[in-house]
This record gives structure tokens, C-alpha cells and sequence, in this order.
């Protein structure tokens, strides 16, 4: 087989991959993607711009403007609804292509940072049969498009360098990729804060590796300058429409044991997929944090010596790009959502889909370890090499296969026919126009009832962790409101939550009219 053939093969891999991925999420969610609060906040965010009123939160009753979600990931649902296809069903629609569309970039950053193509199928293998990463873009949630911009701005820098060597590019070419970069980043931004991560990453590694401190200066001034445009139009809307930038206030709050248990059991989760050796794992003291802490001394080491050596040696080769980058952004991604943790929003959990992107350079760095192996060339490296790859893909398919019949079950979350078969939905369904709703659930409310909802009164705001003023104040006035005839209270799974958060819907509920009650949904009214 010819270079070209072979070419031609790989990249013909990579697209049946792509396309395979593609087909999985189909299949897998034939009732539609997993839903949370957060993702009908951005349906109903998209919908909000198709009905030419702004980027609005029109699922609450008070349809502010949002500064809380950026708009990249609402503004490309609205976009497809365009065509007349509605947010709800586009959520689908395009995450299964954006899980094709990473698998694809995936397979073209292995192949371009080994020089492999067996390498970059490899990748795509591995992040396309990751029950994680399925699971992360069956959700109709924003990750998928972040991590989509993410992996096109990594080879986008990659293709910088490239063409900075003079016997390759020239400087103005070179400079074009270098402010992509920038655009790409400033997107993910818009589409997830966390963004922010990317841009530091980025610009530590033009410092880090470039020859002179010009150099360092002139590209990370251009990337900044390349970067800022987008942001701060954003930043500047948000300000005359409400008054704020981000709905963040910085207030420290120190990490919870019940959200670092949540983050050990995730990363366990993603180590291993097969449900009983999950279990295995998870009983064993301190094994999850041995192997994440010995991950994670093994790449900053590698990273700070490569990174520094380039640093103070300038002369020196400069390590491949797309790994010592990969390996930068996981611990600039976790310093960012850990700040955001304790100074920004304490709401923010280790979850699956907040850990997503250190996964995906996780996947890439061992794609980068295992070509390293087999570079080795001795029989016994090669060997070794190809039996962990053999075995990760196999435990990875049978976690897939997992995923795929659970899925298919039924609708995930808010999806769930708990939800849209709900009889308290069809209460609030049959009520007059007009009639104001508070409820615990807003979001559901409005998805199923299509009726903004007020929130309820709470003794703590969940992003501050602070104490939250005028507590009795809008107790009372819920009520008032409620017996006034005018306005329905409506509390879901009544019982089942904490202690704490039932004794405040025992005080909602107090003196009101329980005019409807199946399987722990309760609705308040008027006394008739």
C-alpha cells in the first residue's frame, strides 16, 4: 500500500468512527437526550432567541436576561431551529453529530502527535467506545460543543507551530492558525466558562515554548488580542441587561466531602466501566485517589520538566505539541473548576460532565504513552503495548454496550415518562391561564406545562452557600399569594428530600389547600 492509500485509509476509518458515533447516540436515545435543569434552561434559552426576545430565561416567570449559562450552546440550538426543528429535538440532533464530529478531531490530534495513523484510530477507538464520553453527549447539555471547539483549537495550535518553522511556513501564516486559536477559544468560552482554562493553557504554552521573549510576547499579545473581541462583547451585554457579567459573585466556600466523593467515584467510573469491578475499586481505601494522584505526579512531572527545560534552554527541541498541551489543560482545567468550586459558584459538583474534558486529554495521553511503548520497538514493549490497548477497548466496548441497552430503556432525567406522564403536570396543564405557579421544579414545569414558574423561598442561595435574605418575607408572601386564588404552590417527590430542605416545604405547604397528591407530588391551592 502506497503512502497515499494508506492516507486515504485512515481518514476513511476515521469518518466511518465518526459516523459510527454518530448512530450510537441515535440508537441509544430513541425518546431523546438525558435532560437536567440545566438543560432546559438552554432550550428554553434557544427558544427565547428564535422568538426575537434576546437570551432570556423565559422557563421562570421573572424572564430576566441570562448571564448565568453563556449563549454558545443555545445560540447553535436556535440556529437549527431556524429550519423549524425545535430546540428540544435539535439538543439530539446535534449532539449526535458533535459525538461523531470529536471522534473525528480526536483521530486527526493522535495521528498528528505521533505521526501514527494506527495511533489516531486508536484514539478515536477509544474516546468513541468510552461509556463516559457517550454518556457525556447523550445529555442535552453544553460539554459536547465545548469540547468540540476545545479539540479544534488544540489543533489549530498545533498547526501554529508547525508553520513557525521557517523551513516550513512563514510568519504570517503561521499567525492566521494562531488567531483561529483565539476565536476557537473565545467560543468554547461562550459555550462553557470554564473556557477560561483553555486561554491560560494556551498562553502558558506560547511562554513556555517559544525561542525568544519577542516571541513570547508578540504571539501570546496577538492570541490575547484575537481572544478579547468576543468575550468582551458578551461581558459588556451582560452588563447593560443585567447588571452583571457572569451571575457570579466571588465568596469563598471550601469543597464539600460529599462533592470530592462524587468526583473519586466519577474518575472510578471512568477507570473502569464493568459495574462489578467499579465496586471492587470503590471498597478498596484510597485506591481511586493512589491512582489519580500518581496520574497526575507522573504528567506534571513530565510536563515541568519539558515545558521548563524549552523554557531555559531555548536551543532545546521543543516537545511535541499536542501532548505537552493536552497535559498543561488538565491541570489548568481542574485549577479552574476547583477555583470556580471555591471562590464562584458552590454549586458546581464533580460530575461526569464537568470532569469530561481532563478525561478526553487523559484518553490522549495514553494514546501518547502506548505509541511511546511501542516506539521501543523491542518485542516484549510492543507486546505490552498492544495487550493494555487490546484490553482498554475491550472493557471500554463492554461498558458501551452497557450504556447503549440502559439508555434505550427509556428517557433519562427529566425525560423520563415520570416526568412528561406526570399527573401533576396535567393538573397544572388544565389550569387557567394566568395562574401563577411556584414550584421546586421549574424547569420541568415549564417544559411539560409550557408555564414559566416562580422559585421558591430558600434559606441558602446553592451558588453563595450563603444565608439568603428575607426568607420569612417570601414565605409569607408565597402564601398570601396562594390563598389569594391567584397562584398554585407545587412541591414534587414531597418527602423524599433532606431534612433540612423538607422542613422548608413543610412551612410552604403549612395552611395551604392540598388540592392534588400521586406519588409524592403535591399541589397547593386556595381552600375551595
Amino acid at each position: 500500500m502506497t503512502s497515499r492509500q494508506s492516507l486515504l485509509a485512515s481518514f476513511l476509518i476515521l469518518s466511518l468512527l465518526a459516523v459510527l458515533g454518530t448512530f450510537f447516540v441515535l440508537y441509544a436515545t430513541p425518546q431523546g437526550l438525558s435532560l437536567s435543569d440545566d438543560s432546559i434552561a438552554y432550550i428554553a434559552g434557544a427558544r427565547s432567541i428564535l422568538s426575537g426576545n434576546g437570551y432570556h430565561a423565559i422557563w421562570l416567570a421573572s424572564n430576566k436576561p441570562v448571564t448565568h449559562f453563556p449563549p454558545g450552546f443555545s445560540s447553535l440550538l436556535a440556529l437549527l431551529g431556524l429550519s423549524g426543528l425545535d430546540p428540544l429535538r435539535g439538543t439530539r440532533f446535534i449532539n449526535s453529530l458533535l459525538f461523531g464530529a470529536n471522534t473525528l478531531l480526536l483521530g486527526i490530534i493522535g495521528w498528528r502527535m505521533t505521526r501514527s495513523q494506527s495511533a489516531g484510530v486508536l484514539l478515536a477507538l477509544l474516546f468513541v467506545a468510552n461509556a463516559s464520553m457517550f454518556r457525556v453527549h447523550t445529555a442535552a447539555m453544553s460539554e459536547p460543543l465545548y469540547i468540540f471547539f476545545s479539540l479544534a483549537a488544540f489543533i489549530t495550535f498545533y498547526q501554529y507551530f508547525v508553520l513557525s518553522d521557517p523551513s516550513i511556513g512563514n510568519g504570517v501564516r503561521s499567525e492566521v492558525w494562531l488567531i483561529l486559536t483565539a476565536i476557537l477559544t473565545a467560543l468554547a468560552y461562550l459555550t462553557r466558562y470554564a473556557g477560561l482554562a483553555l486561554l491560560a493553557t494556551f498562553v502558558i504554552a506560547l511562554v513556555l515554548l517559544q525561542d525568544t521573549w519577542r516571541k513570547r510576547l508578540t504571539s501570546a499579545g496577538i492570541f490575547i488580542a484575537g481572544f478579547i473581541p468576543l468575550v468582551l462583547a458578551w461581558a459588556i451585554r451582560n452588563k447593560l441587561a443585567a447588571n452583571n457579567t457572569t451571575n457570579r459573585k466571588l465568596v469563598y466556600h471550601p469543597l464539600t466531602e460529599e462533592n470530592i466523593k462524587t468526583g473519586l467515584y466519577n474518575f472510578a467510573e471512568f477507570l473502569s466501566p464493568v459495574e462489578t469491578w467499579l465496586r471492587v475499586i470503590i471498597r478498596i481505601d484510597n485506591l481511586v485517589v493512589i491512582i489519580l494522584f500518581t496520574i497526575a505526579f507522573i504528567l506534571l512531572v513530565w510536563a515541568a520538566f519539558n515545558g521548563l527545560k524549552k523554557f531555559f534552554q531555548p536551543a532545546a527541541e521543543t516537545p511535541e505539541i499536542l501532548s505537552f498541551t493536552s497535559t498543561l489543560y488538565i491541570f489548568g482545567y481542574l485549577a479552574s473548576i476547583v477555583s470556580s468550586m471555591l471562590l464562584f459558584d458552590a454549586s458546581t459538583k464533580f460530575k461526569l460532565r464537568i470532569n469530561a474534558p481532563m478525561y478526553v486529554s487523559l484518553l490522549t495521553m495514553l494514546v501518547f504513552f502506548l505509541h511511546w511503548l511501542w516506539g521501543k520497538r523491542a518485542v516484549y514493549w510492543r507486546s505490552l503495548s498492544a495487550m493494555i490497548a487490546v484490553f482498554i477497548l475491550a472493557v471500554s466496548a463492554y461498558g458501551m454496550s452497557a450504556s447503549v441497552t440502559q439508555l434505550r430503556k427509556g428517557g433519562q432525567g427529566y425525560a423520563s415518562f415520570v416526568w412528561f406522564d406526570s399527573e401533576a403536570m396535567a393538573f397544572l396543564r388544565e389550569l387557567p391561564q394566568g395562574t401563577r405557579i411556584y414550584s421546586n421544579q421549574p424547569g420541568p414545569v415549564y417544559l411539560y406545562t409550557d408555564r414559566p414558574s416562580y422559585v421558591l423561598p430558600d434559606l441558602v442561595d446553592p451558588v453563595t452557600a450563603l444565608p439568603r435574605e428575607g426568607y420569612e418575607k417570601g414565605v409569607a408572601a408565597l402564601k398570601q399569594d396562594v390563598l389569594s386564588g391567584e397562584a398554585v404552590l407545587v412541591l414534587f417527590k414531597f418527602g423524599s428530600e433532606s431534612e433540612d430542605v423538607q422542613s422548608i416545604y413543610t412551612q410552604l405547604a403549612d395552611g395551604l389547600y392540598l388540592a392534588h397528591d400521586t406519588h409524592g407530588d403535591m399541589i397547593y391551592t386556595a381552600f375551595p
